[in-house]
């Protein structure tokens, strides 16, 4: 479930212009930002901006960026966005460090129109396609895997093979063994079988072995290909879990990844972040919004309690 509260009835005419106001003067009016635009569906944010640029001629993206800065500005901005526009951004960003995570996460947590979607947007914005560039700044076994998962259409139904369930269980149990992860038929079965095969897969592994495939098989290797791998897996078989353990590192890093926090925050905000805050308090005996306060200030903390369903 989400955790933004946004009114039904809003005039995106009456927004642009309070935002347009908050612009005014002498330095910024944050919290009127923080109030307008933490407190609207994607939806109405795509109306904002429309009446914004119609009222004034000016693009009310470019202009949040020039108005805030650091951290906070990078939030706002990602929130802004249209979804898809957002993840083709993120994913553009990720293809240029070293931390892959966002093009795994887009691949198996997202369904297979939705990565369509992203895909279409990252084309339409760098004039070039995903695959293109996942694959321009990847080598070897890492390139191998991210193209294939990026290039996929999984079916999206609910339907499964306890057959081929048993059969793919045993194939990844013998790559482990044999310390063959990026064997082919590895690659093949994480980036063409449906999650929901896959999730079978990985409960007939567990059954079979003992022990659930990422803690018998993966270790803790650190290299780009193995943690890609690992990430596709947990990313696969329960997201929110996975979305938790990352808010949990980025929180407990030192000095806070604040990328990882504005992240999830921003992109589960519309979809399902009231289960992962519901979730890290299970594991973690802690709020997630008492966590995020503690490691953030000033605007950039207002902003993502706001995301985080904490009003004022």
């Amino acid at each position: 479930m989400a955790t933004i509260v946004a009114p039904l009835n809003f005039s995106p005419v009456e927004d642009a212009e309070a935002l347009r106001k908050a612009f005014k003067g002498w330095g910024t009016d944050e919290k009127t930002v923080i109030s307008i635009l933490g407190h609207r569906y994607s939806y109405q944010r795509k109306q904002i901006r429309q009446a914004y640029e119609e009222l004034y001629q000016e693009d009310l993206v470019k202009r949040l960026e020039s108005e805030l800065s650091g951290d906070f500005e990078k939030a706002v901005y990602r929130w802004i966005l249209d979804p898809t526009d957002r993840d083709a951004v993120l994913a553009h960003v990720a293809i240029k460090s070293d931390n892959k995570d966002v093009i795994v996460e887009i691949s198996c947590i997202y369904s297979p129109e939705e990565l369509l979607a992203v895909k279409r947007a990252y084309h339409n914005r760098y004039k070039r396609s995903l695959e293109e560039d996942v694959a321009r700044h990847t080598t070897g076994d890492l390139r191998k895997l991210l193209v294939s998962l990026v290039s996929t259409f999984r079916y999206g139904g609910d339907e499964t093979n306890a057959r081929l369930a048993n059969s793919e269980a045993e194939i990844l149990h013998d790559a482990i063994k044999d310390k063959k992860l990026n064997h082919e038929e590895v690659i093949r079965i994480l980036s063409t079988r449906s999650k929901s095969q896959l999730i079978a897969t990985f409960n007939r592994y567990r059954d079979d072995h003992g022990s659930s495939i990422t803690k018998h098989s993966l270790g803790k290797s650190s290299d780009g290909f193995h943690k890609a791998l690992r990430t596709a897996i947990h990313c696969i078989d329960d997201p929110k879990k996975y979305y938790v353990k990352v808010l949990r590192n980025a929180i407990k890093k030192f000095g806070a990844d604040e990328d990882a926090i504005t992240r999830v925050i921003v992109t589960r905000a519309e979809k399902d972040l009231k289960d992962i805050k519901e979730l890290y308090l299970k594991r973690n005996s802690v709020p997630l919004e008492q966590a995020v306060a503690k490691d953030t200030h000033g605007d950039y903390k207002d902003f993502l309690l706001i995301l985080l369903g904490k009003d004022e």
